[in-house]
Parts: C-alpha cells; sequence; structure tokens
C-alpha cells in the first residue's frame, strides 16, 4: 500500500480536522535533560543494530504464502515459490495439509536445520515454541502463521538494504512529549481486531481499558494492547502519511502502579513495514488516531 493511500485512510478514518494547538508544558518534568537525551541516543543507536541484526527486518527477502498441498520451492522460476537466485535452483517440497507444513528437501539442497542436514520433517511455525528456522547459504526461512493462512518468511544476512541504512531519522527529542497517562480500565479486557497489509487477514490484540492523557493541552486517549509486562500502542497522528509513515508508528509503554503509565513518545518508533514489503504489520485501530501532531520519535525512511 502506498503513502498516499495510507494518508487517504487515515483522513478518512480520523474524521477530525486538523488542530492548530500550540505545545503546551503537559510533559512530565525531566531532571537531567542531558542525561535524558543521551538515553535517546542509546536507544536510537541499539534500535539500529537490532534491525541490522541476521534476524532483524533489513534482511527479510521475501515473504511467499502456501497453497494447500505441495509447494515446489527454489530459484529455478518453474518452482511455485520462487526465491532469489543465491538459493538452488530446485530446494524441495513444502506440503501444507491442514495447518501442518511438511518439508521434503532435494537431495543436495544443502538445506540446514540447527547446523545439521535435514531430509524430511514437520516444521514448527512462529506460534509455537521453538521456530524451525532452515537454513542455506547466506538464506534462512521459517513458516509464519497469519490467521489461517501459513507462509514462508525468507531472510538474507546479506542483504544490501541492510548497509543501506545508515540511520533513522527522527524528530529532535522533546521532554514535552514525555507524559503520564492513567489507564481506566475496562469491566473485562477486550478482543481489538486490527487491519494488516495482509488480505483478509485482521489482528487480534487484548486490550485492558483506555489510556488517558494531556497533551498540548488536549485531552486524548489510547487503546493499549497486552504485551507481556508492557503495553504495546500503535497510533497515527497528523504527522501520518506525512513526516511519518502513513501506516502509523508503535510505541511501548511499561506498567505502573495504580494505573499510572509513562508514554515517551520520543520512542515512537517505525513498523517494519518501513523498512520491506514482507512484513505483516497491524495499523493503527480508529480509536488511536490523536488529534495532534507528534513531532517525537522516528520519522519515515525510504529505502531503494
Amino acid at each position: 500500500m502506498t503513502m498516499l493511500k495510507y494518508r487517504i485512510i487515515f483522513l478518512l478514518m480520523a474524521g477530525i480536522p486538523l488542530l492548530a494547538a500550540a505545545c503546551r508544558k503537559d510533559g512530565l518534568p525531566v531532571e537531567d535533560e542531558e542525561a535524558y537525551e543521551a538515553s535517546i541516543g542509546k536507544w536510537k543507536e541499539e534500535r539500529l543494530e537490532r534491525l541490522k541484526k541476521e534476524d532483524g527486518w533489513l534482511s527479510l527477502a521475501g515473504l511467499y504464502w502456501l497453497k494447500e498441498g505441495e509447494n515446489r520451492f527454489g530459484s529455478d522460476p518453474s518452482n511455485e515459490i520462487v526465491f532469489p537466485e543465491k538459493a538452488a535452483g530446485f530446494c524441495g517440497t513444502l506440503t501444507l495439509n491442514e495447518g501442518r507444513v511438511t518439508l521434503q528437501a532435494a537431495e543436495g539442497s544443502g538445506i540446514l536445520v540447527n547446523g545439521s542436514p535435514v531430509n524430511t520433517m514437520e516444521l514448527r511455525d512462529d506460534h509455537t515454541r521453538n521456530t524451525t528456522i532452515l537454513r542455506q547459504g547466506d538464506l534462512s526461512w521459517n513458516i509464519i502463521r497469519r490467521g489461517d493462512q501459513y507462509g514462508v518468511r525468507l531472510r538474507d544476512r546479506n542483504h544490501p538494504r541492510i548497509d543501506e541504512l545508515k540511520q533513522i531519522p527522527s524528530f529532535p527529542v522533546r521532554t514535552g512529549y514525555v507524559v503520564e497517562a492513567k489507564l481506566v480500565p475496562f469491566d473485562e479486557p477486550r478482543t481489538i481486531r486490527v487491519a494488516t497489509p495482509v488480505e483478509g487477514f485482521m489482528e487480534e490484540y487484548q486490550c485492558p481499558g483506555e489510556l488517558q492523557f494531556r497533551l498540548k493541552g488536549i485531552k486524548m486517549t489510547l487503546l493499549p494492547f497486552i504485551s507481556g509486562k508492557q503495553y504495546f500502542l500503535v497510533f497515527a497522528d497528523q504527522t501520518t502519511g506525512l513526516e511519518t509513515y502513513g501506516g502509523g508508528r508503535f510505541l511501548y509503554a511499561s506498567k505502573g502502579r495504580r494505573g499510572k503509565v509513562i508514554l515517551d513518545f520520543n520512542k515512537a518508533y517505525n513498523p517494519p513495514c518501513v523498512f520491506t514489503p514482507h512484513a505483516t504489520c497491524p495499523m493503527p485501530p480508529r480509536e488511536n488516531f490523536l488529534p495532534v501532531p507528534i513531532e517525537a520519535g522516528e520519522k519515515t525512511v525510504h529505502l531503494e
């Protein structure tokens, strides 16, 4: 989906006018701004390092959805799944049978699992413990499950995109974008379904309640998703589709005592879909469209 389409979707879903609210002092006081800025700088460095790792988002080289039955794969165009040229012409067959995926490796394919050659085995997808990772030279791949669809996620540890990205553009660090929110819990956690780039697939999250906070003199709310000991937020704002990615941004926040949650928008970051067309990113729910520009955190990235 193009940036323009994302921007149009944002404006239609938000259904709210652009607000010219002046930036007021709603942020939490920071005792040592220099130390705080240094901590954000370190966070940015670690973020870039994670993206560039062998299993980081920059290494993604393909996403191929499996059909029920046999799926021949390799670099030869005659295969149902065509890998990049550095793969063997015919690597083998992936058979999808009622939610179970089995590999039959071609003789001499050189496919490894945990460093050992493999012939035939059932593959564990990314929703199970110890996901099966297959390797052949620079390439590695595994099975992903999205709803009732199964796909092959391919990585290349020497993908050109890894060296191409030198830094992630971002807004200046502003302490005014560190705000305290209050969680107003629902009677019971609610299941929130959000759209993704995968046609027909909606991601589901558990939402414990509503985060209420004030920013730029305006009372706002966000729906957080439960993610272990943290909250995961997918939000859009008035920079979405302009300075920032058209599909919104992500933010993690720690659970505090008595329902207090600190939102540090300087750590708002790009979804994986910014860096690769082979990711399946959740988009912001309607409730998480903020009526002001959040000029903090990462800006969008344009890669070849």
